[in-house]
């Protein structure tokens, strides 16, 4: 069956442009014009990526992702004209999967999607329920649940996106081991030659939150200035 991906993009062209380089490489994309359409479309299910602009007429893009985050591990590739790198970083805090900026490629943007894909398929689902489990705790607060890719901390389930389960995994396999940006990025990211250190930050600064609406102190994740992260030894 074709992947079936959903295309939130206000401007028709853009989006027109944007489906038919997917449905030419194979894909079966949905197109909706505003955030509530898109979120609609989302909870009827069969949705396998989306790309989603960052601008839209009614809910913005970031809080289109906010809210799917809810409910969804979806991935998603927000489409933008605005560059900085302040708005990458709220994306990827957000969950995002992936960023591109107008202009674009259409033949980049399917690259980027054929990527993402990749990389979602080669980790289970979170929601998979195999026969049987096998769980680990590997520090004191921490519980990892490797099959379903999911962590507990101080027995309470933590709602992380694909690469923040895994940094926090990296992290809690080896207490007190000091991991740079660049060698999370090496652990984590299929490809950490096209993302930046500053994505390590932001994720961690998400991973720091999720845990801090468990407990507020003390923080599991140390930060080492000029080396890198740790996970705490001592509680």
């Amino acid at each position: 069956m074709p992947k079936r991906i959903l295309v939130i993009e206000d401007e028709p062209a853009i989006a027109e442009t944007i489906t038919y380089a997917l449905s030419t490489e194979g894909f079966e994309p949905l197109w909706k014009a505003t955030g509530r359409e898109g979120l609609a479309a989302l909870a009827a299910g069969g949705v396998d990526l989306v790309v989603l602009d960052v601008m839209l007429p009614d809910l913005g893009g970031f809080e289109v992702c906010r809210e799917l985050r809810k409910t969804s591990s979806v991935p998603v590739i927000f489409l933008t004209a605005r560059s900085a790198e302040v708005d990458r970083v709220v994306g990827l805090e957000l969950g995002a999967d992936d960023y591109v900026s107008k202009p674009f490629s259409p033949r980049e943007l399917v690259a980027r999607v054929k990527a993402v894909l990749r990389r979602s398929e080669e980790a289970p689902p979170a929601k998979a329920k195999p026969k049987s489990v096998r769980k680990t705790a590997k520090a004191p607060p921490f519980e990892v649940d490797a099959e379903r890719c999911s962590i507990a901390y101080l027995g309470k389930a933590l709602a992380l996106s694909r690469y923040e389960f895994k940094i926090l995994r990296i992290l809690v396999e080896r207490p007190g081991w000091v991991y740079s940006r660049e060698k999370l990025m090496d652990l984590v990211w299929a490809d950490p030659g096209a993302s930046m250190e500053r994505t390590v930050d932001a994720h961690i600064k998400s991973i720091r939150a999720k845990l801090r609406a468990v407990r507020a102190e003390p923080d599991p994740i140390v930060t080492h200035r000029g080396l890198g992260y740790s996970l705490r030894e001592e509680w």
